[in-house]
């Protein structure tokens, strides 16, 4: 039995005639009907008669309608998933993400999603809150890896990920390693270094300055790494998500009095219509165990 002589029979039960469901098909009725025939040969009877003018269907026919509609819809499901792995294959998918996001937790993630989605390219992008809404506006990138209380507007939707709470970095020997915690009061007047691409700076200099704690940065830098390389050097403590530190070495305790944290969400511009890839991205990025 041919997939052909199954898209016949159905288009056949569709429209009631052969002529009607030939034309449906875009072929001729005697090969039409050549098919059919074909078809009861092969299964030993005729699959449909006339009643007067009605075309209808045997007992053998209506028998095999449901088996067959159902095998024409794994055909319809095949040929989906061979489109869409072409379009995986064929465009990249594009993911932009937040300086300030640690990448070996989002390495780990992005390892399990290659295992199980092996076709999809991944084309991952640095950029702060405003260059990655405007890149996504732009469709220049399908998601985002973000905090949304960065500055992304109602044009925008997301989903939450993970959230990750702020801890105090320093060198080793540094006198904040004789705590558990850090206080904010401990930090008046330490020697700071000043992470200026953080999204949380301005939150976290108002809690300050409400506080009336004073911190001057000597050293600063919008690179995180340099931030980190700094602050190993002995140059000052500074304040970090805790799945940003990279730097082997460094120290960490964390900020109490108040607490402070953020929300880790996967963004995307509201309404528009997702490419494969994406779609498969978002899913995995929701049901990965972050914890």
């Amino acid at each position: 039995m041919e997939l052909r002589q199954i898209r016949y029979f159905l288009a056949i039960c569709e429209h009631g005639s052969f002529s009607r469901a030939a034309e449906a098909c875009d072929l001729t009725q005697p090969a039409l009907t050549k098919a059919i025939k074909g078809l009861e040969e092969e299964v030993g009877g005729a699959v449909f008669h006339r009643e007067g003018r009605r075309l209808v269907l045997t007992e053998l026919g209506r028998m095999m309608r449901p088996h067959l509609e159902r095998l024409a819809g794994e055909q319809e499901a095949a040929l989906t998933v061979a489109k869409n792995f072409r379009l995986l294959r064929q465009t990249p998918l594009r993911v932009g993400i937040l300086p300030t996001i640690g990448p070996a937790r989002i390495g780990g993630f992005l390892r399990e999603f290659r295992d199980a989605n092996p076709g999809v390219e991944t084309a991952i992008s640095e950029g702060s809150a405003e260059s990655l809404a405007r890149r996504l506006e732009a469709a220049e990138l399908d998601l985002a890896i973000a905090n949304p209380a960065a500055g992304f507007g109602d044009g925008f939707r997301s989903e939450p990920l993970y959230p990750e709470r702020y801890v105090v970095v320093f060198a080793p020997g540094h006198p904040f390693s004789r705590k558990d915690a850090i206080r904010l009061a401990d930090v008046h007047r330490a020697h700071y270094v000043d992470r200026l691409a953080c999204e949380m700076r301005e939150t976290v200099m108002q809690v300050l300055g409400a506080r009336e704690i004073e911190l001057y940065a000597k050293f600063r830098s919008d690179r995180e790494d340099w931030v980190q390389a700094m602050v190993l050097s002995g140059l000052g403590f500074a304040f970090m998500p805790e799945y940003s530190i990279t730097a082997s070495g460094l120290v960490s305790r964390p900020l109490v009095e108040p607490a402070v944290s953020r929300e880790v969400h996967a963004i995307e511009v509201r309404g528009r219509p997702r490419p494969p890839a994406a779609s498969l991205f978002l899913k995995a990025l929701t049901g990965f165990r972050w914890e």
